[in-house]
């Protein structure tokens, strides 16, 4: 049956799609361990983005694993699975001519490297969000790290399942940074990009 696939061509692209919304559209992926605060940056992101007007959407792993990644556990290959959907769903909203803010735990350096040529180098933005295991741990939020070392909760990454740091993200942020100072970081490196040519 796929032999039998065929892509269309539409007469509305992603070009004129940009320039209806008067912005660019990209995929910032939001990185790091449970806890770092990748949905609250991206959260106060889209506000500031909200705010210039700029068309956005915001994924983030516990909302899709209730829905369209229902089907799919936390073994290695079914993480990578899931970051192989939110890569081909994240080039649907740049190709809709939206701004994508995905906040991923992402822990293999293979699938966000999957993710970034899925959508084009040129339209995708990582931020690591460089919080430690023992801020993270602290913070517990979902109280996953307490489960975990109780052994109730099994490949939690950080403290059974590995986490691989990137190696050269656009941006890095820290626990030291308070969200203010991070959107700012954030918003001072994409603006450009973000804003059409004239």
């Amino acid at each position: 049956m796929e032999k039998n696939l065929v892509s269309h061509s539409y007469s509305i692209g992603v070009e004129e799609r940009r320039k209806m919304n008067g912005h660019h559209s990209l995929l910032i992926f939001f990185t790091g361990l449970s806890g770092s605060g990748k949905s609250t940056l991206a959260n106060a992101l889209e506000q500031r983005l909200y705010k210039d007007g700029i068309k956005t959407y915001v994924l983030d792993g516990d909302n899709v694993r209730k829905g369209i990644n229902n089907n799919l556990s936390f073994k290695p290959e079914d993480r990578s699975e899931n970051l192989r959907r939110i890569g081909e769903v994240s080039k649907l909203f740049v190709d809709a001519g939206i701004v994508v803010l995905a906040a991923f735990i992402a822990p293999y350096e293979k699938d966000r490297v999957f993710i970034k040529k899925t959508v084009g180098p040129d339209n995708y933005i990582e931020v690591f969000v460089n919080t430690s295991l023992e801020v993270c741990e602290q913070r517990d939020v979902k109280g996953l790290y307490e489960k975990a070392r109780k052994g109730e909760i099994k490949n939690l990454t950080g403290v059974s399942a590995p986490y691989e740091q990137p190696i050269e993200p656009d941006i890095e942020v820290t626990n030291e940074n308070s969200i203010e100072e991070s959107v700012d970081v954030i918003y001072n490196k994409i603006k450009n990009q973000i804003k059409l040519k004239k």
